[in-house]
């Protein structure tokens, strides 16, 4: 298996001890789901919100927890996780290997955090919904979930296009990050809504940013929200 160098926003001893803690908090409502739940889609209502910074602490801290954990960037749109956590040149990732150009050995990266597996989007493609929609999707999700306690997918903004519905089509749970003072509740719920259709489970929202000087804007009335 390859290997890949991470950087976290976590790492090192300057981390603001709210933001670990928080991610923390993340991972024991994320246990205390069940074991039924193992895949788990993390998507936004739009783009800047930090879903992918979310996703994969929160795949970073289960794995520390000595849980078996593989994070899937499936935002084949407008994906960010190469450029901004690892300088590693010539990654092959998810749309190579659901397009057949690339075999799931070769696009599954081992970090430095034991434990901890990555697929990276890769190239950009011409039909990122046909991709994650296909049968080809589901067959990986089907064959790497045996291997792992958890399989965290980073998914594009539900807002802003359809792939995250189709995401969550077959996972066992969504988690929707909301960035407080940018989303309005009526926009929030309607991709609850949406999610819920997929017949996926909806876990609860993850509210980031709360002490943003946008926080008090009359639209910036979110709390966290656990569903039933």
């Amino acid at each position: 298996m390859k290997t890949v160098e991470l950087r976290f926003e976590t790492a090192g001893a300057e981390t603001d001890y709210f933001m670990r803690e928080a991610f923390n908090t993340l991972r024991t409502n994320v246990l205390f789901c069940g074991t039924s739940v193992k895949t788990i889609a993390v998507t936004s209502c739009f783009a800047h919100e930090g879903k992918t910074t979310v996703s994969l602490e929160m795949a970073k801290s289960l794995a520390e927890a000595e849980k078996r954990v593989l994070f899937i960037d499936a935002d084949l749109r407008k994906s960010v996780t190469v450029s901004r956590y690892t300088d590693q040149k010539g990654i092959e990732g998810l749309s190579q290997l659901l397009s057949g150009q690339s075999a799931l050995a070769d696009t599954v990266y081992r970090t430095q955090v034991a434990g901890l597996d990555v697929i990276f989007a890769g190239p950009f493609p011409p039909n990122p919904t046909e991709l994650v929609g296909g049968e080809s999707f589901r067959q990986l999700i089907e064959a790497v979930s045996p291997h792992y306690d958890y399989v965290i997918i980073d998914a594009p903004p539900l807002g802003l296009v359809v792939d995250a519905s189709v995401i969550a089509g077959v996972c066992d749970g969504a988690i929707l990050v909301v960035n407080q003072g940018k989303v309005k509740y009526r926009v929030a719920q309607d991709v609850v809504e949406q999610l819920r259709k997929s017949g996926c489970r909806v876990l609860g929202a993850v509210l980031n940013q709360p002490f943003s000087r946008r926080s008090s804007e009359k639209d910036a009335y979110y709390k966290y929200r656990k569903e039933p």
